[in-house]
């Protein structure tokens, strides 16, 4: 609790059940009705559920509980809801792949051995089933504003060291016990939580300093008692530790503290010149002292987020004896302080002391998967032809429009196998730009692949791509017409296969099946720009997926689908052709393109 820092005012209580609370606090019934059960002890750590947390999945919880003092002061103790919270962890921590907990001090009251105990007791829950969890020291549970090195104590006595000692997940203490560090895995990766004393002394940085350098690519959560006062705002103290510690560590991403109410958030550009997150959460000010209310830290690293939730596990298990007002109120909170989103491009901001090393490049033989007809990769200019490395003979001719040129770079999709792409300039009205094209009698020519085919690309588009200029670029296909193969169930100009972009960005996979009279086509969504992409285009012999970056896009025709129609004319790689003549040259850069004559699985894609 802040004794320095006075809140006259209640936040505004946040009326926050809604169809998902409600849906959690069925589902806690049951949870609520067996809290006499005794939980059997397991031998190895596990999440709150009794299994091992999931240490590969992009997807992973961090619950947090804030000061649960006015639970346990004095002769008034009541360890209910801190068990319901705990529970809730045993109960979800399999389906929210809880990772770890962690409480930010002010456990009690006055600190008194009695109180201790109480909250001790309550603990033995998660101990039973050895979740990796940390506590640390408030003001209030050492009763003392002097530092970590203030000795024994019946907070010391109960959450020291020993405690710990054992636990797959617990790193280390201090020699005084106040500061504890705790490394687990998660989402393929170690991750620390650095818990820290409410006041660290000059052994204490020196420590923490340590541990941080014997840990130099680890992300960390800092814990801690105060920090953050209030919005944008920071204590006098957790200035103090700002500058003495986070600010110089680009490794603390994150900080928690509790102490002050209401709940805030800062953000703060360190040394290194990346944000740090500051929050603030304590609801001691609530009803029922805060309920032993957590908050749950979802880390999804595909999305680059960690989604905030607020939710009072001891008050939705009360819920089928009905709530009282005050009750109702508090089941989850839903303001902007209690739940939100935190956007971080987790890959970008960990790349100062853990950078994801560049995937090099692959020999060409382990890309030669047998069926493959054609690969061509692009690690330095095209001059004149470029070779096929299947060594079937698919070679491609350099052609011109209007005096258009070819470039290179050695940008590349960060999963291609080779590295470097060629740099197509197209422009449309006047036509203009330079596109590659198979030479005459390559066996690709004439291929219909009856029994089936992958065709891969990687592509990029500028910041400068415009859609009155630079849509409906083709980055693979073949020339020829349906005209000219008799296949009029369409307009008969367009060509016999085409892998283009349309004016919105979309992939297309335009062809004429030789079971069709007209045009199927495989549609994918918009594709930003300046990003590489990958695509593939799988028949099967019977139905055609298109693929982005692995994935199946929604609109791939049922219709069945045997081979592509062809009469015997080149291919192109960064160009369309319409009406039998070049009509668009890709304005982007092409990586890595390769064709089989049989279904590749997404596991064999150049991508994997």
């Amino acid at each position: 609790m802040c004794t320095s820092h006075a809140h006259e005012q209640c936040e505004a209580a946040q009326a926050g059940a809604g169809r998902r609370g409600f849906l959690r606090a069925t589902a806690l019934l049951g949870a609520a009705a067996t809290a006499s059960v005794a939980l059997p002890a397991v031998t190895a750590e596990a999440t709150p559920s009794g299994r091992r947390p999931d240490p590969d999945s992009r997807r992973f919880t961090l619950a947090v509980m804030p000061d649960t003092q006015y639970l346990f002061d004095g002769p008034s103790i009541d360890k209910a809801p801190v068990e319901a919270s705990l529970r809730y962890l045993l109960e979800h921590g399999r389906d929210e792949n809880i990772v770890f907990l962690s409480h930010l001090g002010d456990l009690t009251q006055n600190g008194t051995k009695a109180e201790v105990a109480a909250i001790s007791e309550a603990f033995t829950l998660l101990d039973r089933r050895r979740v990796g969890y940390s506590v640390l020291a408030g003001n209030h549970d050492v009763r003392s504003s002097t530092t970590d090195q203030r000795g024994a104590s019946p907070y010391l006595d109960a959450f020291g060291p020993g405690r710990f000692a054992g636990r797959p997940s617990f790193g280390g203490a201090s020699p005084d016990g106040y500061n504890t560090f705790h490394v687990f895995r998660a989402g393929g990766r170690e991750w620390m939580v650095l818990a820290l004393d409410w006041r660290l002394s000059p052994q204490g940085y020196a420590w923490a300093a340590d541990v941080l350098a014997r840990h130099p690519k680890t992300p960390v959560v800092l814990t801690t008692h105060e920090l953050v006062v209030a919005d944008d705002a920071l204590s006098a103290y957790g200035q103090q530790l700002w500058d003495r510690l986070i600010k110089d560590h680009d490794q603390i991403f994150l900080t928690l503290n509790g102490h002050y109410w209401p709940a805030g958030r800062a953000t703060r550009r360190n040394a290194a010149g990346n944000d740090v997150h500051l929050h603030l959460t304590n609801y001691q000010n609530r009803y029922f002292g805060g309920a032993a209310m957590i908050r749950l830290y979802r880390f999804d690293l595909d999305r680059n987020v960690i989604d905030v939730e607020t939710v009072s596990p001891w008050i939705l298990g009360r819920a089928a004896k009905g709530l009282n007002e005050l009750e109702r109120q508090e089941i989850e909170l839903s303001g902007d302080a209690d739940r939100f989103t935190v956007d971080i491009d987790f890959t970008a901001r960990f790349a100062g002391f853990a950078p994801v090393p560049a995937r090099p490049a692959r020999p060409v033989p382990r890309m030669l998967v047998p069926g493959t007809m054609a690969y061509w990769r692009f690690e330095s200019p095209a001059a004149g032809t470029v070779r096929d490395l299947s060594g079937r003979g698919n070679d491609l001719d350099v052609v011109t429009v209007a005096g258009g040129s070819l470039g290179w770079s050695a940008d590349h999709h960060p999963d291609q196998p080779g590295h470097g792409s060629l740099e197509f300039q197209g422009y449309k009205s006047p036509l203009k730009g330079a596109y590659l094209r198979t030479v005459e009698g390559a066996p690709l020519n004439s291929a219909t692949f009856e029994d089936g085919y992958t065709i891969e690309a990687f592509y990029r588009l500028p910041a400068d791509w415009d859609a009155s200029h630079h849509a409906w670029s083709g980055l693979v296909g073949q020339t020829g017409t349906g005209g000219a193969a008799g296949k009029t169930g369409d307009d008969p100009d367009e060509p016999l296969a085409t892998l283009s972009l349309s004016n919105d960005r979309e992939p297309q996979w335009a062809m004429r099946p030789l079971n069709q009279e007209g045009i199927a086509t495989n549609w994918g969504q918009q594709t930003p720009l300046e990003t590489w992409w990958h695509l593939a285009v799988v028949n099967d012999g019977r139905h055609t997926t298109l693929y982005v970056e692995g994935c199946p896009v929604v609109r791939n025709p049922k219709a069945r689908a045997v081979g592509i129609t062809s009469v015997g004319l080149p291919w192109l790689l960064g160009g369309y052709a319409y009406g039998g003549r070049i009509d668009q040259v890709l304005h982007g850069r092409l990586g890595d393109v390769r064709i089989v004559e049989r279904a590749l699985p997404v596991t064999a894609f150049m991508n994997h």
